[in-house]
């Protein structure tokens, strides 16, 4: 009977959880596990950077509702992939780590890269182990991904030391795979909420990227159509609803926010980006819907909590309700007040797309991008101005299209997540937009995106710092004491994509930039 490596038994198990593509980095002792997973047929992606990689695959977990895969090899490669463990962790997307390990008979010897890397990455993860045996792997594979996968998403990880990789077996015994259960809210919590939204008279719909990541549109969709209540998305919760319904009120958010006598959280956190409730109405009342009971009432006093699978309840809450919010929605004074303030606000906005300015303004650019974007368009952003600003300008018609820096927060997430997102998309367009300081985490996988043969498309917003830099003029003036902001002046960016094979332009003028995104969408290469 042929003999199996760790390694092949660990590519038969990921095999068999559907794993379609592993982001990583390999050296000792992992290198075999890469093998053995291209073997089975899995696509590998080497990155240059683990923190990357690890992005990647969280980006991966979220746009697929399956764990995203990273693998990297022991000790220092662990500790750089602990960024998307936490990034998966925070933002509640389903990830599965792989990291190498030394000899288990060497460990407190001093090994090569040795480190304790599962108790490390236990208060991140939702689970965190070693097999004691080859023939475990299977087993706590399983786990790790049931964990990933189930009630709130989060990270897992697997520790394998180089003698379970290397090590060889006769046979070994599958895991049977775990498909979640899901639930429904308590029927006579659904009546409180129903009795709520009957009696309101400017409620708000809030969307979040909770909605997006369960696939929960279809049935948000209906909803917003029956109770023709405004609805608010977050940034990521964009699309679920398409931003052109009449009742996205999002160039009028501070206001609906504000106005909202009971404002429903669909999928949606109460956290810095909903400015933890501040913002909200005294008197507002609060129905949240969440897979999680934990996140009930976080931050703010709830009327009516719905626990359960996001789509399942909101068509729960769909049947029980009678029909609009009022007899005739247009005639609220709510909404009326909410539109006439979004259309000034949006004025405001197309004034500021016809600026000449020179250098160009983030608005300026942004519409040049804009206007010639597919509908179809996956957007990553990042950056802070680069980000922030962007949020308000492109709109999304389908979920799961815009992708930023979520919950966590952290620079460095673009190319890891364009990466994963054109791997997903693979008949659509993946448009990065990033400024300089968050492009310089992780710019060399724009050779990762040329040798995976990836047609991104990469726009680097240079305003020379963080937040803001200095021109030529002040730099050199400031020379013996640069400000903590200040970069480098009009670095070229683009010459590091001409060095790695892929295409560049300098680009200074709306004309030049319209010109650049046009080829660039022409091509079917980096």
């Amino acid at each position: 009977m042929a003999s199996l490596t760790g390694a092949q038994v660990l590519a038969q198990a990921l095999k068999q959880q559907g794993v379609q593509v592993v982001f990583g980095i390999v050296g000792i002792p992992v290198v075999e596990i890469a093998d053995a997973i291209q073997a089975e047929g899995i696509k590998f992606i080497g990155f240059r950077n683990e923190q990357s990689c690890s992005y990647a695959a969280s980006a991966w977990g979220y746009l697929t509702q399956q764990p995203g895969v990273c693998l990297a090899v022991s000790g220092p490669g662990v500790v750089h992939a602990l960024a998307g463990i936490v990034h998966s962790q925070v933002n509640t997307w389903p990830m599965v780590l792989i990291g190498g390990a030394c000899e288990t008979l060497l460990e407190g010897a001093g090994a090569f890269q040795e480190f304790r890397q599962v108790e490390m990455c236990r208060p991140y993860t939702k689970y965190s182990a070693r097999p004691a045996s080859i023939g475990l792997i299977p087993t706590v594979v399983d786990r790790a991904f049931t964990a990933a996968a189930a009630g709130r998403p989060g990270a897992s990880y697997i520790d394998l030391p180089a003698d379970i990789i290397q090590g060889q077996v006769s046979q070994v015994k599958s895991a049977p795979s775990f498909a979640p259960a899901v639930g429904m809210a308590d029927p006579a919590a659904v009546a409180r909420a129903v009795e709520l939204l009957a009696a309101a008279k400017s409620p708000l719909l809030v969307v979040g990227k909770g909605a997006a990541y369960a696939r929960a549109e279809e049935q948000i969709r209906a909803l917003v159509d029956k109770y023709q209540a405004p609805f608010l998305p977050t940034p990521m919760g964009k699309g679920v609803v398409p931003d052109d319904h009449p009742r996205n009120v999002s160039s009028a958010r501070s206001a609906a926010l504000a106005g909202a006598d009971v404002i429903v959280l669909l999928g949606a956190r109460v956290n810095w980006l909903l400015h933890f409730g501040r913002r909200f109405s005294p008197t507002a009342k609060l129905i949240q819907i969440d897979v999680c009971p934990e996140e009930m009432g976080v931050n703010v006093p709830l009327a009516v909590g719905l626990v359960g699978h996001l789509p399942l309840v909101v068509q729960q809450l769909t049947d029980a309700l009678a029909g609009p919010f009022l007899a005739d929605p247009e005639e609220s004074e709510f909404v009326r007040g909410l539109v006439a303030h979004g259309r000034k606000n949006a004025e405001r906005q197309n004034e500021r797309y016809l600026s000449d300015e020179l250098p160009m303004t983030y608005y300026r650019a942004f519409a040049e991008i804009k206007q010639r974007l597919p509908a179809d368009v996956v957007l990553v952003s990042e950056g802070a101005n680069t980000m922030d600003i962007a949020r308000t300008v492109f709109d999304f018609q389908l979920p799961r299209r815009r992708l930023d820096c979520a919950t966590f927060a952290n620079m460095g997430v673009g190319m890891g997540y364009a990466i994963a997102a054109q791997e997903y998309y693979v008949g659509s367009r993946v448009v990065a937009i990033v400024g300089d300081s968050a492009f310089g985490f992780s710019a060399m996988e724009l050779e990762t995106a040329v040798r995976a043969r990836l047609p991104l498309i990469i726009v680097v917003i240079n305003n020379s710092g963080i937040y803001f830099g200095l021109d030529q003029d002040q730099y050199e003036e400031r020379r013996d004491v640069l400000p903590s902001t200040a970069l480098t002046p009009e670095v070229r960016y683009e010459l590091i994509a001409e060095a790695v094979g892929a295409k560049g332009y300098l680009v200074r003028t709306p004309e030049e930039l319209g010109s650049a995104v046009d080829t660039a969408l022409k091509s079917d290469g980096l």
